[in-house]
This record gives C-alpha cells, sequence and structure tokens, in this order.
C-alpha cells in the first residue's frame, strides 16, 4: 500500500530534496520510514529541532531553492519555531512538515496536543492541515509553491494516522521556480529620474534585493556619483569590485557609511527595508526601490517609491540619468571610507597582551578558501564579519542577520555544508551562543559535515555588556565562566570528546597554526580562542544619550568597588580612540 506520507517524501524527492533536517517521533514514523524506502532523500538526525530548522534555512539561504525540516508532535514540532522564525525572516523557502496527534483525539487535551495552525502562522506564508488523503498531493503542491514564489515558509501539519493512510492520488508534481521581471511604469521611472537629476549630492543604500544587481548597481552610482553605502545583508552582493563602497552603516556599521548617508540631499535605497530609523538622513528627498510594494516608505517618510527588481529597475532608470559632473560628494565620501578602513585594518594587527577580536578575524578571511562561507553568530562575532571581512564574488556571507537569534551560526553552517561538503564553511561562533545548542557539535561528527568553528571565547555575552554599557547598567548576569576557581568551559575537550578537531588558543603567535590545521583537517574542527573581553564595537554614530549612560555606567562601576573592569577596558580600547 502506497501511504500519503510516501507521496509526501516522493514528491519531495521529485521535486530535488535530498534531505529532511529533524529528530524522529512516533507521530512521524510514517514519515520517516518513507524516506528510509525512498531513494535519494535521507533522514538527517539533529540534536534539537530549532537546530533542524536552521539547518534547513542554511541550505535554502546557499541554494536558493527548497529545503525541509520535520518536527513529531507537540514538543517536537514546536522547537522548530524560532528556526522557521528564522528562515521567514531571512526570505528563504524552506517547508516543515509537522506532524499531529492522532486525528480522533484533536481537541481533548490528549496527550503533547498543541495547535500548531494558530502557533506557525505568524512564521509562515502557509500552514494547512491535511485532514484526508484527497487531500494530497494538492497542499503539498501549494504548500511548496508558496514557499519558492514567496520565499518564505511553508507549514505541512500532518496527523500521524493520516500519514499512514491510503494514498488516493500518487501523482508526483514538481513546482518550478518563476522568474518574473517586475519594473516601474515609464511614468514612475521619469518622474525618478528627475528627481535624481536635480539632486546636488545622491547616496545609494543597498540591501539584500541588490543580489543579482551588481553592474547595474555600479553603472547607476558612476551616472550619478553616489557613494554606495550597504546594510549588512547587502555586504556580500555590493561590496566586492565596487569603486564606491564606502562602507556599512548601522549599529554593526563604522564612520564613512553613516556620513555619506548624513550628507546627502537625496537617498537612493535599493532593495533594503533598513530598520533603523536613527541612521536615515533627516532633511533627504528619498527614493526607495522594493519588489515588495507594502515595505515602501515603512522605515522613514519618502519623497518616491518604486515598485521593482533592483536590476531592472537599475538598468531602466540608468539610460534616464543625466551623469553628474559634480563629483565632490562622492569623493569626499571616498576619502573619508579610505581613512576609516585604514584605521579598522589598524585594529586588526596583533601586539602583545590579550587576543583583540579583530585579528582573529583578520586571519580568518586571510586564510580561508577563496570561495568560503562564513556564517557568523549573532553579537560580537558578526560585528567582527561585517567590518573586518572581505566578501569576493564568490564568497558568501549568512547569517540570522534579521531574526538575530543567537545559536543560529552552527546549524545554517551544517545546512549550507551538507549542499556541499567540498567547500569550506566557516563558523564565528561566540561562546555564549555555541552554548545554547552545543548537541550541534555532535550532528556535525554524526553526518561527516566538515564545518570550521572559531569560537571567539571571552567568557562573557560581550555584546550584550555593550548594550548595557551604554545604556548605563552595570554588567550583571552576562558572564558564562565558572566561579569558584573552577576551569572554564574547554569548548576544544568538548569537541574533542564527540569526535571533531580540537583547540584551544590563547596566545596571539598561536593563532596562524591553530587556524591552519582546523581548515586543513578533513573533517568538522573546533577552533577555541581566548579573547579579550573587554573589546568594544564603537557604533558609528554615538548619541548624547549612549555617551550619557555610558558616564553612568562608569560611575555605578566604581562606586561598585569594581574599578578595576574600567582600567581594564581602558587599557584594551585606548588604540580605538587615539
Amino acid at each position: 500500500m502506497t501511504t500519503v506520507a510516501d507521496t509526501i517524501v516522493s514528491n519531495l524527492a521529485a521535486h530535488g530534496v535530498s534531505r529532511v533536517w529533524g529528530v524522529p517521533g512516533d507521530s512521524l514514523n510514517a514519515v520517516t520510514d518513507a524516506i528510509r524506502r525512498q531513494d535519494g532523500i535521507d533522514w538527517y538526525l539533529v540534536a534539537h529541532e530549532e537546530e533542524a530548522a536552521l539547518a534547513a534555512a542554511g541550505e535554502a539561504a546557499v541554494t536558493g531553492d527548497l529545503a525541509v525540516c520535520a518536527g513529531s508532535c507537540g514538543p517536537g514540532n514546536l522547537h522548530l519555531i524560532n528556526g522557521l522564525y528564522d528562515a521567514q525572516r531571512s526570505r528563504v523557502p524552506v517547508l516543515a512538515i509537522a506532524a499531529q496527534i492522532p486525528s480522533d483525539e484533536i481537541g481533548s487535551g490528549y496527550f503533547q496536543e498543541t495547535r500548531p495552525m494558530h502557533l506557525f502562522r505568524d512564521c509562515s506564508v502557509f500552514c494547512e492541515t491535511v485532514l484526508s488523503a484527497e487531500q494530497m498531493p494538492r497542499l503539498l503542491e501549494m504548500a511548496m509553491r508558496a514557499a519558492i514564489e514567496q520565499r518564505g515558509v511553508a507549514v505541512l501539519v500532518i496527523a500521524g494516522d493520516v500519514a499512514l493512510s491510503a494514498a488516493s492520488n500518487e501523482r508526483d508534481v514538481v513546482v518550478a521556480k518563476t522568474h518574473p521581471v517586475i519594473v516601474p511604469s515609464a511614468e514612475e521611472l521619469h518622474t525618478a529620474a528627475d528627481l535624481l537629476n536635480s539632486a546636488g549630492k545622491v547616496t545609494i543604500l543597498a540591501g539584500s534585493g541588490v543580489e543579482g544587481a551588481h553592474d547595474e548597481v555600479v553603472a547607476l552610482a558612476d551616472a550619478l556619483g553616489s557613494p554606495i553605502v550597504h546594510a549588512l545583508r547587502g555586504k556580500e552582493f555590493i561590496e566586492h569590485d565596487n569603486p564606491f563602497d564606502v562602507g556599512m552603516t548601522g549599529l554593526l556599521g563604522f564612520a564613512s557609511g553613516y556620513r555619506a548617508m548624513e550628507a546627502c540631499d537625496t537617498l537612493l535605497m535599493l532593495g533594503t527595508d533598513f530598520p533603523y530609523q536613527q541612521f536615515f538622513p533627516e532633511d533627504a528627498k528619498i527614493v526607495q526601490v522594493d519588489i515588495r510594494g507594502e515595505h515602501l516608505g515603512r522605515r522613514t517618510p519618502i519623497t518616491q517609491g518604486l515598485v521593482g527588481g533592483v536590476r531592472e529597475t537599475a538598468a531602466a532608470l540608468l539610460p534616464l540619468i543625466e551623469r553628474k559632473k559634480d563629483r565632490a560628494h562622492l569623493e569626499k565620501s571616498l576619502d573619508h571610507y579610505r581613512r576609516t578602513r585604514k584605521e579598522l585594518d589598524s585594529l586588526e594587527k596583533q601586539g602583545r597582551g590579550p587576543i583583540h577580536p579583530q585579528h582573529l578575524t583578520h586571519l580568518i578571511d586571510e586564510l580561508a578558501d577563496d570561495d568560503a562561507i562564513f556564517v557568523p553568530d549573532v553579537g560580537t562575532p558578526v560585528i567582527w564579519a561585517s567590518r573586518h571581512l572581505r566578501i569576493s564574488a564568490d564568497r558568501r556571507l549568512i547569517g540570522s542577520f534579521w531574526h538575530g537569534t543567537m545559536a543560529a551560526a552552527t546549524p545554517l553552517a551544517m545546512g549550507a555544508q551538507a549542499v556541499d561538503r567540498s567547500r569550506q564553511v566557516v563558523v564565528l561562533a561566540g561562546d555564549g551562543g555555541l552554548s545554547m545548542l552545543l548537541g550541534e557539535l555532535i550532528t556535525a561528527v554524526r553526518h561527516d559535515l566538515p564545518i570550521k568553528i572559531v569560537v571567539y571565547t571571552n567568557d562573557a555575552l560581550a555584546f550584550v555588556e555593550v548594550e548595557m554599557k551604554s545604556a548605563g547598567i552595570v554588567n550583571y548576569g552576562t558572564g558564562l565562566g565558572y566561579e569558584q576557581g573552577r576551569a572554564d568551559p574547554d569548548f576544544a575537550a568538548i569537541a574533542q570528546a564527540v569526535g571533531m578537531h580540537g583547540e584551544s588558543v590563547e596566545e596571539g603567535g598561536d593563532i596562524e597554526g591553530a587556524l591552519r590545521r582546523a581548515f586543513e583537517h578533513d573533517g568538522p574542527a573546533l577552533v577555541s580562542v581566548k579573547v579579550d573581553r573587554q573589546e568594544l564595537s564603537i557604533p558609528p554614530h554615538v548619541e548624547a544619550k549612549q555617551a550619557g549612560g555610558f558616564a553612568l555606567y562608569a560611575l555605578r562601576t566604581v562606586l561598585g568597588g569594581n574599578g578595576r573592569e574600567l582600567i581594564d577596558l581602558a587599557k584594551a580600547n585606548a588604540r580605538q580612540l587615539l
């Protein structure tokens, strides 16, 4: 007998899905057994369902194609939710199979009963329940199409008994991705061109929507005499081979990007939903281009909004633009970037004393492959990655850049690595994030996924500590090290215990050798590097309330008897202020 679960799995295989990430359970038995019997598709057992959803998100981020995860009823699929939120907000196509309790017990308060239709509605573009065999594979096709076309999460809820029932339709469905070309109207394009042509100083802010539009955006910047500032998610698509690049803005950015936006009289936003209102220029006219019309003007008031793909819209605008002869704004912005970049690069140099995270990131960048995929964890690692990693046309930078969830980096990396085991995938992990899902190390070894994990070990939730300082709050509850004289966690020893290559580094001169050995190791590897806990990540623009908050933190710290912490902080960051 062919079951409903068989039709699900055969359809996924026909579509090209080669793995399903998850944890088995009795309500999922029909699905996992169907996978066992289906050629071309494998079950990837993980330690925690959150890891399964994040791994599927990482896979989809690299390929752009549908990836799949699954969870059993109740707590099983409930654990998927954080990873699915991340996939939804990163706009990658993921299908989640959420098993349900026996269908005749739904509504009775049965063991492990939850309401998946309510739970997953907010983090999905499609969430429906399979009530009978007759609905399949139609509902599966609808779910797959929604995930692919809307670049989001689709959740298919199915009770174990329905999955085990006899299939009424055994046809296989392959959902082909469409490639629509969306361009604003001629009238809208001419209005935008008039605004840009009459502007004195134009700056471009580029986000992830510039993917595939690198050359068109650079050509448009050349005609406009415009510096290009990028948001974090735009870095991998526009920073490389770009003579108009002036860096990043936002909380993780640096001064040149901020100043290029502050100084313009017209801002051209391309494919970005940049959320930080305090970084937008106050008096500039703003033209925003986005494929999603509902995002126009939702972050800052705009002069004109254009619905269209960035590549197509930039190409259509270019012939209407009068090449600007006055390049003063561009040259001033580029000069500021050169000076800022020189300062940032000088921070990468390691002298004596505690290891600076900038130096560690510089060595990772230098030693990694030319086509490496970098996955920084949320917190300080993403700051160092955004400022000190060079992302060429062949490198990738993925992460939880919108949902901002700790512990995302390693499972995202495993999803990316599963796609191509020969391509180098490097995790820049925080010790706090890695601690949250340590079972990921077992998963990497179990499936022989040769990810390389570099742990920025500072025994603290360091980014939270910076947030506390800026708010005038004495650091409390953020230390990760043990107390009462016991040794701090040895992540290298933990890695070795589960079968990974593992090394610990506490001296700057030992970093390069340890990284080389890890990167050359034929299998998963981890290097734990003791970095300076007191390293500050100074934003590009410090507001008065942040400066006041920091002064208040210093006063409270001294009055609390922890003046030594201020001395250590000053020593760690003096070179940033010279």
